[in-house]
């Protein structure tokens, strides 16, 4: 397994500090020991309206010089909106998104079968629209189903113009449509039925649910067709000389991280390990700065690391 960070989170969004570009970014992967980097195709940072060929081609030969890799492009897609102007919409900024994958010769693109959005001009940090998290145990009603088959449809579509440019698109185990846990989003996947749709699993998207038991439930379902997967910065500390989790935000605990890793490796998982931090950081009631960021990200790839047994030499 390989490390590294999503790009939203040095975004400015959820710091005080400027945005990193994707240049810069590249440069920040090797300054902090990660192996690539994964884009998030929104401003100020990412977005496919503003990178030009000049910039493609730029972003390709950083990598390409720093030894860093391009492991995915992540999208902010919304296929189950009622309006249909959003849909369509959607789908267009989805052919950009696979557009600049393909341009940076990126084989995955990380999909949401909804997303609520970011709001980024009201207060001190961005934040989220709310939106109904749910619960796994919760019924279904007939407009869940409703922006169940839209989800359903927008993901072909996708998933057709993707297999076109070559790419494999992730689908990401994240709500509103999708309930916590695994389960709706294997099944989603299944429904879609396309051959490059896989799945991206993250493990505190479970909530509550990390006993080792659900743990390897899920991954041994999900195993095969695993193509991404993120963990937190946000809830690590050093205490005694060592890095340890504080609760996740999702869970009120710790991620049961070890025995998901256990399970990634033995279904034969070789991917990307993508740390995030794309929360308020808030440090003794202030909004911190970027140093505080490089500190989470540091400690989040130290306590990873140490559940990643290193490779054996033949």
């Amino acid at each position: 397994m390989k490390f590294a960070f999503l790009s939203v989170t040095y975004s400015g969004q959820f710091y005080n500090g400027p945005a990193l570009t994707v240049l810069e970014q590249i440069r920040k992967v090797r300054a902090l020991g990660f192996d690539g980097l994964s884009i998030e195709t929104k401003r100020p940072v990412a977005s496919p309206l503003d990178l030009t060929r000049q910039d493609r081609q730029a972003i390709k030969s950083a990598a390409e010089a720093e030894g860093v890799e391009i492991c995915a492009i992540e999208s902010l897609s919304n296929f189950a909106s009622p309006l249909m102007e959003e849909r369509e919409n959607n789908l267009a900024m989805m052919r950009l998104v696979i557009d600049l994958a393909a341009d940076l010769e990126v084989q995955i693109v990380k999909v949401f079968a909804a997303w609520p959005g970011v709001v980024n001009d009201e207060d001190e940090t961005a934040f989220y629209a709310p939106y109904d998290k749910g619960n796994y145990y919760r019924s279904l009603y007939p407009s869940d189903l409703r922006r169940w088959r839209r989800a359903v449809s927008g993901l072909r579509e996708a998933a057709d113009h993707a297999r076109e440019r070559g790419i494999t698109l992730a689908l990401q185990n994240h709500a509103p449509v999708l309930r916590p846990g695994y389960e709706d989003t294997l099944a989603m996947m299944r429904e879609v039925d396309r051959p490059n749709v896989g799945l991206c699993l993250d493990a505190p998207l479970f909530h509550e649910r990390q006993s080792d038991e659900y743990i390897r439930e899920a991954v041994r379902a999900c195993g095969p067709h695993v193509l991404l997967t993120h963990f937190g910065a946000w809830n690590f500390a050093e205490a005694g000389g060592s890095v340890v989790q504080q609760p996740a935000p999702s869970v009120g605990g710790p991620i049961n991280y070890r025995v998901f890793l256990e399970e990634l490796q033995r279904a034969g998982y070789a991917g990307y390990l993508v740390s995030e931090y794309c929360l308020p950081c808030v440090r003794d009631h202030q909004i911190a700065g970027i140093a505080d960021i490089d500190q989470a990200n540091l400690q989040a790839l130290t306590y990873m690391k140490r559940l990643v047994p290193a490779p054996q030499l033949a």
